[in-house]
């Protein structure tokens, strides 16, 4: 059975395309190992996720608290920094050693911090190495002080892959002109095509006692994500609970800004939720937003998990109209698009939802149908053909059975 080794930086728990990507892989007779982070008192460091799916967890880090508000920085003393680096330095080691072990048809690294990694034990095994570049990390948010290193390492590392693989037709443009490669195959962040009612799940696990129509964020809450605005926009919408589903850097001044405005009563926050629940929170809601902000090229060029999220729930949707994002929306004819950035666009369309149910049962009706398309079913074969191309040389197939 073909072995395929898979590295991403976090404990996977929560990474649906990572998931997707091994399960998919699986069904079609590979043996996958996906190498993650352990976090103790959280993940175990072996788990069998599902028939051929197998997930290794390295290196040590402490349960999450939430006992003193984060701050977007943390400002670490030098000893902090040489343990943090050598924390991570030694997880590296111990992933590699690990591939070293396996001896794995193909590496697929996922995301630049961990590529370099990934592409040595490639060039000691003789494996495939395949990069999957969720963002376009060199001008993302927050990445902004290691932008030209992470340039530097895809521009040296992404000729060698034996394939790449990226979220959009944009981000799959950019790599191509930027480093002369290919273009990557596209598998957007599409989840599983799952049938959830409609129900009050989050009415019952909130209390909430008017009918208001519910907007709902889910995901990330980080800078550039529209967030601190939306929080603003609920004081111009009096008629609607606001509810952002997940965690985050900004997690807890969201929550004082909420405070600090009134609001404690329409908004509401709950902690970030398993894959398997998130569907019936999501079909609990009546209007799905999006108002990430144009801070980066990568916001720029993204095309959200969560708005692929909100349409398999058949939620009408509120998005920033960025191009990746735009083209789903409009082709669709899912919802209203705003100016990034722009609060007052945003209140303008939050309260034209809130107050047309008209308007709301078209954008859920055209949700309900795109979704027959918009799933990660319809891409699966699209990811079979390409490792099938790449390992068409079957001398190396043999080498490693």
């Amino acid at each position: 059975m073909p072995r395929i080794a898979m590295f991403v930086w976090n404990d996977v728990r929560n990474d649906a395309r990572v998931l997707n990507e091994a399960k998919t892989l699986a069904s079609a007779g590979y043996e996958v190992y996906v190498h993650g982070l352990f976090t103790d008192g959280v993940t175990p460091r072996v788990e069998r996720v599902a028939p051929g799916v197998v997930i290794i967890r390295h290196g040590y880090q402490q349960g999450i608290r939430h006992s003193k508000p984060k701050k977007h920085t943390v400002n670490r003393n030098g000893f902090e920094l040489f343990v943090l680096m050598a924390s991570r330095i030694l997880t590296h080691m111990g992933v590699l050693l690990s591939f070293l072990k396996q001896r794995p048809l193909v590496i697929h690294a996922h995301d630049v911090n961990v590529l370099p990694t990934a592409w040595l034990a490639a060039c000691i095994c003789r494996s495939k190495l395949i990069y999957d570049a969720h963002e376009i990390s060199s001008g993302r948010e927050g990445y902004r002080k290691i932008g030209r290193l992470v340039a530097w390492i895809e521009k040296k590392l992404m000729p060698k892959a034996a394939g790449t693989i990226t979220t959009t037709e944009a981000r799959s443009k950019f790599f191509a002109r930027a480093y002369k490669i290919p273009r990557s195959l596209v598998l957007q962040n599409r989840p599983r095509l799952v049938s959830v009612r409609e129900n009050n799940h989050i009415r019952e696990v909130l209390g909430l006692s008017h009918s208001y129509p519910i907007i709902i964020y889910q995901g990330g809450q980080q800078p550039g994500r529209g967030l601190e605005r939306l929080v603003k926009c609920a004081s111009d919408v009096p008629d609607a609970y606001f509810v952002f589903v997940g965690g985050g850097s900004l997690h807890d001044e969201l929550k004082i800004l909420t405070k600090s405005l009134c609001l404690d009563s329409r908004v509401f926050f709950i902690p970030t939720v398993s894959l398997e629940e998130l569907p019936k929170y999501t079909a609990s809601a009546d209007i799905g937003i999006q108002p990430i902000e144009n801070t980066c090229l990568n916001h720029f060029t993204t095309d959200s998990n969560k708005l692929f999220e909100y349409v398999i729930a058949g939620l009408p949707v509120i998005a920033s109209r960025l191009p990746e994002i735009g083209k789903v929306v409009r082709k669709h004819d899912l919802g209203i698009l705003v100016s990034p950035g722009d609060t007052e666009s945003l209140s303008c369309a939050i309260r034209k939802l809130v107050n047309d149910p008209e308007l709301r049962s078209r954008y859920r009706a055209n949700a309900v149908q795109a979704a027959q398309t918009l799933n990660w079913e319809t891409q699966e074969q699209g990811l079979l053909d390409f490792y099938a191309k790449i390992l068409s040389d079957r001398g190396i197939v043999e080498s490693h059975q």
